[in-house]
């Protein structure tokens, strides 16, 4: 095994025993762009895990719209935790090595470990790592974790799945891996939705709002999306994040971790009670997420799948932090898109009614290169 020289980064609001990042600390270096420019830049080749967008801080009735949403949502989301843990501790018991693909899946591992930890009075290692589309995994991160826990069985862990390109390039990544250093990696995504049908490891296939969607970095410890510069990530280091230390006033990472961890003792037995259901259950993953979006591609002569993105979660990313055209909506009236309604109309983004979809909703990013 290679030797390790980077250690985990100090960084973030969440607590050591909920997580460690295994990310370079990048607070200091001017890495953000606006939003147009940025887009503009990305489309024209830069690659998007170069820079960051600045991170958008929405109005104060959408900040009231995410308090009630989670009030809503909270034992829904709570009981969708609980499934997935239960399945992995099922298959991996306490060798498990929670791993979470920064920055979406860093709050659903830091609930699955406490769920376990609340249900088994185990309390599971949980690092949060990245890992880039196009570029694959970190893997000083996996040697740093490989060389801490050298008998663990890695689970990796995301908030969602759209159309499965994450799902794909850490299959891509674990097969790489194991072709440079001999050891295989369990590839299996653990989520708690999967509209995409990319994984057997869900809480749930509803496309639902998972309320930690709603925002960017203020419910995610204020660490920000991952980095792979050449600029400033050198061979040795793990990939670079911020940490966005003026946004302190605004977090509410921790709170949100707290309510849904409130809700784990009502919802145990249902959760293990769905894993017997589960256990009896032929689980297909036949990414229908991708059919749907190469169709809406041709429907609307969009040049890249890259622009398509389906599902609750993909679609509020669209509209945070890049340039959106439309917006598709199934339903309307579903209370799972309140917010994509709130932030199109204040983006002034057009909203087509779309019935044939499979998700509740698909952000389309706008063609900035060509106007």
């Amino acid at each position: 095994m290679q030797k390790i020289i980077s250690q985990p980064a100090n960084i973030g609001t969440y607590e050591a025993d909920d997580v460690f990042f295994l990310l370079k600390d990048l607070s200091d270096v001017k890495l953000e762009a606006s939003t147009a420019s940025r887009e503009l830049s990305v489309q024209s080749g830069q690659h998007y895990s170069e820079s960051l967008p600045i991170e958008y801080q929405p109005p104060e009735e959408y900040i009231e719209l995410f308090w009630k949403s989670l009030e809503e949502y909270k034992q829904k989301v709570a009981l969708c935790i609980g499934i997935v843990a239960e399945q992995i501790f099922q298959l991996k018991s306490d060798q498990t090595i929670l791993v979470s693909l920064a920055r979406a899946g860093t709050p659903v591992g830091i609930l699955i470990k406490r769920y376990i930890k609340m249900r088994y009075n185990v309390s599971l290692p949980h690092y949060s790592i990245s890992i880039i589309r196009e570029r694959g995994i970190d893997e000083n991160a996996l040697q740093y974790i490989r060389m801490v826990h050298p008998y663990g069985a890695i689970q990796f862990i995301d908030g969602w799945t759209g159309k499965g390109a994450i799902s794909i390039e850490l299959t891509k990544a674990c097969r790489e891996y194991e072709e440079k250093y001999g050891i295989k990696l369990d590839d299996t995504l653990a989520v708690v939705a999967d509209p995409g049908n990319c994984t057997p490891l869900f809480g749930t296939r509803e496309d639902f709002l998972i309320p930690s969607a709603c925002l960017n970095s203020t419910v995610s410890g204020l660490v920000s999306r991952t980095v792979l510069n050449d600029m400033y990530i050198e061979q040795d280091d793990f990939h670079g994040a911020k940490f966005y230390h003026n946004l302190i006033p605004n977090d509410v990472s921790n709170e949100y971790i707290d309510l849904i961890t409130a809700e784990f003792s009502t919802i145990a037995a249902e959760a293990r009670g769905a894993l017997i259901q589960r256990n009896a259950e032929i689980i297909e993953t036949d990414f229908i997420g991708m059919i749907e979006v190469r169709k809406i591609q041709a429907e609307f002569k969009i040049k890249s799948t890259h622009f398509i993105k389906p599902g609750v979660g993909e679609t509020t990313r669209v509209l945070l932090r890049r340039v959106p055209w439309k917006i598709l909506l199934r339903d309307p009236k579903s209370p799972y898109v309140k917010h994509i309604i709130m932030l199109a109309e204040e983006k002034g983004v057009e909203i087509v009614p779309y019935p044939d979809l499979n998700y509740l909703c698909c952000g389309i990013i706008k063609s900035v290169k060509d106007n």
